[in-house]
C-alpha cells in the first residue's frame, strides 16, 4: 500500500514519522545526552547549548509549515491542547525577553564602569561611585531575574497537556513532540537566567521546574566550581568597593573582566536575539493555521 500517495487526505500523520519529526527527536536526544555527561554551566557551555538550541528551533519552524502540521492542527484548534501550545509559545516569548533584558541591562552598566576606568576621571573616588552603580544595577538584574523564575515556576503544570486531552487527538507524538521542544527550551533558558544571576548559594531550587516537567528526562544541577564571568565581577567589584583589594593594582584586571564578561553578553545576546524571531515565526504559524 502506497501510504505516502496518501498522506495529504488522512486525517492523521502517517505511521512512519516525517523526515522533520526524526530530526527534532535527533536533536532532544543530544540535548538529553549532554546533559547526561556533562553538569557544566560555564558560558561556552550555554554557548553550545543555545546554539544547538537554534538548529531545534529551525527544524520546528519548517515542521510548523509542513501541510501535514497545518492540516492536523486545523483539525484540532477546537481542541484544549491546541491552545496549550498556543500559551507555551508565549512562555518562549516571556523567558526569552527576561533573559536577554537582563543580559542588555548587565551589559551598559559594564560598559559604563570600563568607560570611566579607562578616563580615569575624578580618580578612584569616581571609579569607586561608578562600581556601586553597577552592583546597585545588579540587584534590579536580580530581582527581575528572580521574578521571571517565580513566574516560571508557577506556569508548570500549564506546560502539561492535561490527563483528558492526551488520549482523544490523533496524533500524540507531534504534540508530544511540540511540548518536548517547549519544555527544553524553558530549562535551558531558566538554567541560563539561574547562570546570569550569579548566586553563591544553591542553584537547586532554580532546577524544579524542569524536574517536574520533564519527568524521564535527568537535568544535572550546575556546578559550584564551574567559571561564571558573572559571578566573578561582581565579586571583584565588590572587594574594589569595600577595599579589600588593592585598587591601583586591581583596575587593569577589572577592565579585562568586564570586557571578557561583555564579550560573553554580546554572544548571548546575539542567539537569543535570533532564537526570539524563530519563536515569534512559528508562534505566527501556529496562529494563522487555528485562526484559518
Amino acid at each position: 500500500m502506497a501510504a505516502s500517495d496518501s498522506h495529504t487526505r488522512s486525517n492523521s500523520l502517517p505511521s512512519k514519522p516525517h523526515p522533520l519529526i526524526l530530526q527534532c527527536n535527533e536533536h532532544l536526544s543530544r540535548f538529553e545526552a549532554s546533559i547526561a555527561v556533562t553538569s557544566s554551566s560555564s558560558s561556552s557551555s550555554f554557548s553550545h547549548k543555545l546554539r544547538d538550541l537554534q538548529d531545534l528551533h529551525e527544524t520546528v519552524e519548517k515542521l510548523a509549515q509542513l501541510s501535514l502540521t497545518k492540516e492536523f492542527l486545523v483539525q484540532g484548534s477546537q481542541e484544549n491542547w491546541v491552545e496549550k501550545l498556543l500559551d507555551g509559545s508565549l512562555r518562549l516569548l516571556d523567558a526569552c525577553t527576561a533573559a536577554k533584558d537582563s543580559l542588555l541591562h548587565t551589559k551598559e552598566c559594564a560598559r559604563e564602569v570600563q568607560s570611566i576606568m579607562r578616563r580615569k576621571r575624578g580618580g578612584e573616588v569616581e571609579v569607586t561611585i561608578e562600581v556601586r552603580k553597577y552592583l546597585t544595577s545588579r540587584k534590579v538584574v536580580k530581582k527581575a531575574i528572580s521574578k521571571a523564575l517565580g513566574n516560571l515556576k508557577g506556569s508548570s503544570n500549564k506546560c502539561k497537556l492535561s490527563p483528558s486531552h492526551k488520549g482523544h487527538h490523533q496524533n500524540p507524538e507531534l504534540v508530544s513532540l511540540f511540548k518536548d521542544v517547549e519544555i527544553v527550551t524553558l530549562q535551558i533558558l531558566e538554567s541560563l537566567m539561574s547562570f546570569i544571576f550569579a548566586s553563591t548559594q544553591s542553584k537547586a531550587s532554580n532546577w524544579s521546574l524542569v524536574s517536574k516537567l520533564i519527568q524521564n528526562r535527568r537535568i544535572s544541577c550546575p556546578q559550584e566550581g564551574d567559571e561564571n564571568e558573572f559571578a566573578k565581577v561582581d565579586s571583584a567589584l565588590q572587594a574594589f568597593v569595600f577595599h579589600t583589594t588593592s585598587k591601583s593594582e586591581n583596575t587593569e584586571d577589572l577592565q579585562n573582566q568586564l570586557k571578557n564578561l561583555e564579550l560573553v553578553i554580546q554572544d548571548f545576546v546575539e542567539v537569543l536575539e535570533t532564537l526570539f524571531r524563530r519563536f515569534i515565526k512559528t508562534r505566527v504559524a501556529l496562529l494563522n493555521i487555528v485562526n484559518h
